[in-house]
């Protein structure tokens, strides 16, 4: 899909009804993002991007490829991300993001761990407020990434908890690990009540265009011929003592993505169906079938904001 040829080739990807042959089908599509081309998926088009925690400087470590901030600046800014949301500790300096012109925030909890009340309506709040695309990240960008980004889904688009892990399983595999999986099918009475009211409390604006969740999305990868400039003005790693000094959840799961990719290497390449795209992608904020239209609130306590920027 990087050949000049494909640029503007989609990848349709067919599927039956067997059980098996849907599970390889939702692997295959899922795991075409690759570490080396930045490890982010579109969860929502439009909405929601998902990616590995960036690092001071770019560099390989133990096989796999971390990238600084400036690496994503290109692609960001092509598809209209406005809002950068990190949940792990710092491993780079969040001015290099706000210095660019993209909104940083921090909303910090433990790997592997549940987020508080607190940090979910903040996270909600920023989502609903935010202009553009909105990328959020964690140390690997699965677990604690993919558990507030089921959050925001379950509230707007009503989905079941279970159905949440599912798509964004399909997006991003490895996605909702152990006990954030049971967090939000406790949450799913809460979360559908929420977005009830918030749905109701926008009865009667002005409506908004909105496309399906289904809709495509452009190749995703974040070395192309304009960014493959090193930075070679990259500032010293933060002091984070707790991840440098013990192997985390989210050391493990991208070790176990730098094998899978490295196997995937040496294997014999599948063949995808290619399709001519017939339209860009619409820019409005997707949505699910049975879902109200949702206009984005305009206001924002400057207060909460000028707390949480970094």
């Amino acid at each position: 899909m990087q050949s000049f040829t494909l640029i503007r080739k989609k990848i349709i990807h067919y599927t039956g009804f067997d059980q098996k042959k849907q599970a390889n089908a939702a692997f295959l599509i899922g795991s075409y993002a690759k570490a080396e081309n930045g490890d982010f998926n579109w969860i929502i088009p439009n909405k929601f991007v998902a990616f590995s925690g960036p690092h001071s400087r770019s560099k390989t470590e133990n096989g796999y490829p971390h990238h600084a901030p400036e690496a994503y600046f290109p692609y960001f800014r092509r598809h209209k991300v406005t809002t950068i949301i990190r949940l792990n500790k710092k491993m780079y300096d969040a001015k290099r993001f706000s210095d660019a012109g993209f909104e940083h925030y921090d909303l910090f909890f433990a790997d592997g761990s549940i987020p508080s009340d607190t940090i979910v309506k903040t996270f909600l709040n920023i989502c609903e407020n935010a202009e553009g695309v909105i990328a959020v990240h964690c140390k690997a960008g699965l677990g604690r990434t993919g558990t507030l980004i089921a959050c925001y889904i379950m509230k707007h688009y009503r989905m079941t908890a279970a159905e949440t892990i599912a798509w964004i399983r399909i997006n991003r595999p490895g996605s909702v690990i152990g006990p954030q999986q049971h967090f939000l099918v406790e949450k799913q009475t809460e979360l559908w009540t929420e977005g009830d009211i918030f749905r109701a409390k926008l009865k009667g604006n002005r409506k908004i265009a909105v496309t399906k969740i289904l809709t495509g999305v452009d190749d995703i990868s974040i070395n192309d011929a304009k960014n493959r400039r090193a930075n070679r003005k990259d500032t010293e790693l933060y002091s984070d003592e707790d991840d440098a000094n013990c192997v985390t959840q989210g050391d493990k799961l991208r070790a176990l993505k730098s094998k899978r990719q490295a196997k995937a290497a040496t294997t014999v390449p599948l063949t995808v169906i290619l399709q001519s795209s017939v339209q860009k992608s619409k820019t409005s904020e997707p949505s699910i079938s049975g879902s109200a239209d949702i206009n984005k609130r305009t206001t924002r306590s400057a207060a909460r904001k000028s707390s949480l920027k970094r």
